[in-house]
């Protein structure tokens, strides 16, 4: 036999072994609304098949994941987002109302088909009106396939969902938003860990300065903290994804290093620390060493940062197995760090660097834009803004409407690449007022995009905030934050090496963060603060790159709108 037919065999031995290792996992969701005591009160949440947070999903590299998502809510639409998951060749299922696919209607079905393509913590969460605030979520998980290993070893492992709550449901929310004046949500009444969490009581009263009074838990309650139990002398893996609305997160364990190796599906050079900041769209794979006094439990704390917080910690308890859970720590749960203590923060996001073997970006960019993030006024009513546009969805998603060339579906006029360069970020806008809009930037397929992402003051001179933006259908490389308005120079402080490769990252007060990424996933993607009412007040922008790619848009994610009327008018 020649080496080429030798060659070849092998390549075709390979892809045998990866298609009969690869599976097709069926699940059905029913997503409805349902009364759970998720913080020890009853409340009304949206859950999936009877369950809050929905139940997680697991799988291998290279599985096919097959969900046949029937909406029970009754008056309103739903759709799903599949957070960290590329959906190479699907677009259709990336699950953004009115962008990638139409609402599912009251008791349809949908069928979401798509490849997990690399291992990594990610999770998914609805994506329409503010159904994520509502308690739509769950966490997904994707392994190595049978037989390879992780670069980094660990004996045991923990996933770990993070989300906040309120009291007032999600509808009152939207309204209160989309009201004149706005009438701002406020700080969550809670904070869950795995959709658990105490609101009229504290588990750590004994311990901290509080009204609050103790829990009287017994530990099958809906609203019981869920423990973490280990073994001394071992390394456990905790995955850990943040899906809150508003809340920017830190977690410490107490008298435990944390050592951080995984964040947002990609490796990172491993470091450790006393603990994490993590916001909303992030994940983290952390190992924890069970190495302290095993005749001894320890608080895990979770506590608000970035806002004045007006929300207690959640808590839950490390139970080494060689004691009773029940015996409570000695000393007092971890302080939350300063929420509002800046540069504790960016020296956490600054050690975050890709592992060695990680690829680097592209050494340049064929495309830049800047997008100024705004908080501005629309006919009274409060918005926020890139580049003086406030995002409002049109009524046939994208997807359709581009693939189709339908006239009239959105704004064909592409919305800014930069700002006026002597906008001073300072100080409250000199202008106000903001315009609405529904365009979209348009790349070449191959395209290698910079993002400048500039943050600003508020409308009202309080403040400028921190916002986690998040990119659908891509990675992209970080490759800096800076301080004040970027310029020019600042290009020379990118890191082209070790730029961490993330789907998540945050812009800071008053600063600029930098990313690059290849434009080559034809579809249409959603980039957007994941502040869940941010987005809903307009703060987000519409990418598409090769649409013209795409095949075999389910009819079923086009059934409205244009091209509703498109396929009607066809006879389907």
């Amino acid at each position: 036999m020649s080496s080429n037919a030798v060659f070849l065999c092998c390549i075709w031995l390979c892809l045998f072994q990866l298609s009969v290792g690869a599976r097709v996992r069926h699940y059905k969701f029913d997503v409805e609304y349902m009364i759970k005591k998720p913080d020890c009160l009853e409340h009304v949440v949206m859950g999936i098949n009877g369950q809050f947070p929905g139940p997680t999903i697991r799988a291998e590299v290279g599985d096919t994941l097959h969900i046949a998502l029937t909406n029970k809510l009754n008056t309103e639409g739903t759709v799903i987002h599949w957070h960290g998951i590329r959906q190479l060749g699907t677009p259709w299922a990336d699950g953004t109302a009115a962008i990638s696919q139409c609402a599912i209607n009251p008791g349809e079905t949908f069928q979401y088909r798509f490849t997990v393509d690399r291992p990594g913590t990610y999770f998914y969460h609805g994506h329409y009106g503010m159904q994520r605030a509502a308690g739509l979520y769950g966490s997904l998980i994707v392994d190595l396939p049978k037989g390879q290993n992780e670069p980094f070893h660990y004996d045991g492992e923990f996933n770990l969902l993070l989300s906040d709550l309120w009291h007032t449901n999600s509808h009152e929310q939207e309204v209160g938003l989309s009201s004149k004046p706005l009438k701002w949500i406020g700080e969550p009444q809670s904070l869950l860990i795995n959709g658990r969490g105490q609101f009229n009581c504290s588990i750590a009263s004994k311990f901290i300065n509080t009204t609050l009074p103790q829990c009287q838990l017994k530990g099958g309650e809906e609203c019981a903290p869920p423990i973490l139990h280990v073994e001394p002398k071992k390394t456990y893996r905790i995955r850990i994804a943040s899906t809150t609305s508003l809340a920017s997160l830190n977690l410490a364990i107490s008298n435990h290093k944390l050592v951080v190796v995984e964040a947002d599906g990609n490796y990172v050079t491993p470091f450790a620390v006393d603990d994490i900041d993590i916001y909303s769209g992030e994940s983290y794979s952390v190992l924890l060493t069970t190495d302290q006094d095993p005749n001894k439990n320890y608080w895990l704390s979770v506590g608000v940062r970035a806002r004045k917080p007006n929300t207690p910690q959640a808590l839950t308890i490390l139970n080494y197995k060689t004691i009773s859970a029940s015996v409570f720590p000695t000393s007092p749960p971890p302080v939350t760090p300063l929420w509002n203590d800046f540069e504790r923060s960016k020296s956490f996001t600054k050690k975050i660097i890709a592992k060695m073997g990680t690829p680097q970006p592209p050494k340049q960019s064929n495309r830049r834009i800047l997008l100024l993030n705004t908080q501005n006024s629309f006919d009274g009513f409060t918005k926020w803004a890139i580049n003086n546009v406030s995002l409002t969805l049109p009524t046939t998603p994208y997807l359709g409407s581009i693939k189709f060339k339908l006239n009239n579906a959105f704004n064909k006029k592409p919305p800014p690449d930069t700002f006026p360069m002597d906008y001073d970020i300072l100080n409250p806008p000199v202008n106000p007022n903001t315009t609405l809009g529904n365009g979209v930037y348009m790349f070449h397929l191959g395209d290698v995009v910079d993002v400048i992402l500039q943050n600003a003051n508020q409308l009202k001179g309080n403040g400028s905030e921190i916002h986690p933006w998040h990119l659908h259908g891509h990675d992209f490389w970080v490759l800096g934050y800076g301080e004040g308005k970027f310029k020019q120079s600042d290009e020379k402080k990118f890191n082209l090496t070790h730029a961490p490769l993330r789907n998540t990252a945050v812009v800071f007060p008053y600063g600029w963060t930098a990313l690059r990424f290849k434009a080559d996933n034809p579809g249409v993607w959603a980039f957007h603060c994941h502040i869940e009412p941010h987005l809903h007040m307009g703060m987000g922008v519409i990418f598409a790159e090769g649409v013209h790619k795409v095949n075999k848009i389910p009819i079923e994610a086009l059934t409205c709108g244009l091209t509703g009327k498109m396929y009607s008018n066809k006879g389907h």
